[in-house]
């Protein structure tokens, strides 16, 4: 059956009932030294070095830009492990052991209202490259190099849109701490320039739309609004939001900035409001396991910390006889890992622990489902084909490079075939 979807289950209900626990008790906290935009790093703390909070420990280096490594506790450097990342490899992670004094470095300092109005598109810059910050709705992209931007920009949009089934993340963000994403939104148009602010939520959640709407009363100088968008799937894709959002239409491979618009990722706000306000870099996490294969546990915890230790506090695996598939981030888009040996990082919001079914790929029934669904009009059954064909030219030909590996071809296949892989693949084959 030929079949369009853009409605799934979000699997969210019961996972934003969860209690909160705020976790501080992680006696050591691990530091990884790259990732998977930065492949080099290196340290500047020895061995018995006592180090503080917000106190930069390393580098991680890239192509074309560097990101500084904070400390996000107070205590002694004991040494260093390894430990798999979302791709699947071992990395060299800096353990730092927990004092539970929480002190902060020098360098972290408050600055008063007054001094921020003070501050030029400059002043934001650094402070955004020198706190780290990245984008937290999964890109890791640095935000300085966004604020950075040549164009004219006329509207800020934070999307709060989180489509993707299991993450509550930015929800709880949204509802816990609203101002601080409004006043970080509103460091980001003083930045670039921008009259205009607009958060994006879906529609369905009238209480974090009235949440929103009662933290910007105290904000009426500015020019800000909440705009409820769609329910369905990938409404949180960027281009996608901007469109529902603001009515501007970005093509796909150009850049939003282009067209007078600038997305952030909610929490991105919130991480460049305590930048600016206090000097802090990211310094925490919501995070939550769910699936039927752990007991489901909603965390806000440090970076650095270990996800094993949060599994351990959440009541560990149910049934651990059973084989469990591991995903780190949502169900759609996130990396299958081969062992829960990982830490919480500034774009882990999530852990999925199913019981494994065992579900053998059957044959393509050429229903193209995967076609119809697909929200940039692609080919996965024939990108599948080249790939296994090798086909360079040809993959380059279907634009495997549109793909924006939401998962919906794989998630409506009839016959159980992970095209998202074949996507990942192709893209790969083809760089």
């Amino acid at each position: 059956m030929i079949t369009k979807t853009r409605i799934i289950p979000d699997e969210k209900h019961a996972l934003k009932k969860l209690p909160l626990l705020h976790h501080l008790q992680a006696q050591y906290l691990y530091y990884p030294i790259t990732n998977q935009r930065c492949p080099e790093g290196e340290t500047c703390v020895v061995f018995g070095q006592f180090v503080k909070v917000g106190e930069v420990i390393g580098t991680r280096k890239a192509a074309f830009f560097e990101q500084p490594i904070h400390a996000t506790v107070s205590g002694e450097v004991v040494g260093h492990e390894m430990k798999y990342d979302a791709t699947g490899k071992k990395v060299d992670c800096l353990i730092v052991k927990n004092d539970f004094k929480y002190e902060l470095h020098e360098s972290v300092k408050t600055r008063t209202d007054e001094e921020i109005e003070k501050l030029t598109k400059e002043d934001y810059i650094k402070i955004a490259k020198d706190a780290g910050l990245v984008g937290l709705g999964g890109s890791g992209f640095p935000t300085y190099i966004k604020l950075n931007t040549k164009s004219k920009i006329d509207i800020v949009l934070a999307n709060g849109v989180e489509c993707e089934p299991k993450l509550i993340s930015d929800y709880e963000l949204m509802m816990n701490h609203p101002e601080e994403l409004i006043k970080g939104l509103i460091y980001a148009m003083n930045a670039v320039g921008a009259k205009q602010g607009v958060i994006a939520v879906k529609k369905k959640y009238v209480e974090l739309v009235e949440r929103l709407n009662f933290a910007l009363a105290a904000f009426h100088d500015y020019d800000i609004k909440v705009t409820p968008v769609g329910n369905y799937y990938p409404q949180g894709w960027e281009l996608e939001a901007i469109k529902s959002a603001t009515g501007i239409v970005v093509p796909q491979g150009k850049l939003p900035g282009d067209y007078g618009v600038i997305p952030f990722n909610v929490s991105t706000l919130q991480s460049l409001y305590h930048a600016v306000k206090f000097g802090l870099p990211v310094l925490e996490r919501y995070f939550v396991i769910s699936g039927d294969g752990a007991v489901n546990k909603s965390f806000k915890a440090r970076i650095g910390t270990s996800i094993q230790s949060l599994l351990d506090i959440a009541g560990g695996y149910i049934e651990p006889s059973i084989p469990k598939t591991l995903i780190l981030g949502g169900p759609m888009m996130g990396s299958s890992l081969l062992s829960d040996d990982i830490v919480l990082q500034h774009t882990t919001t999530s852990l999925i622990v199913q019981n494994t079914p065992f579900l053998d790929e059957d044959p393509c029934i050429h229903c193209a489902s995967c076609v119809y669904s697909c929200p940039v009009s692609l080919q996965p059954v024939q990108i599948m084909n080249a790939v296994k064909a090798e086909d360079k030219d040809f993959l380059k030909a279907l634009t495997v490079n549109k793909c924006i590996e939401c998962g919906l071809c794989s998630f409506v296949c009839p016959s159980k075939i992970h095209l998202t892989d074949y996507m990942r693949q192709g893209k790969r084959m083809i760089r």
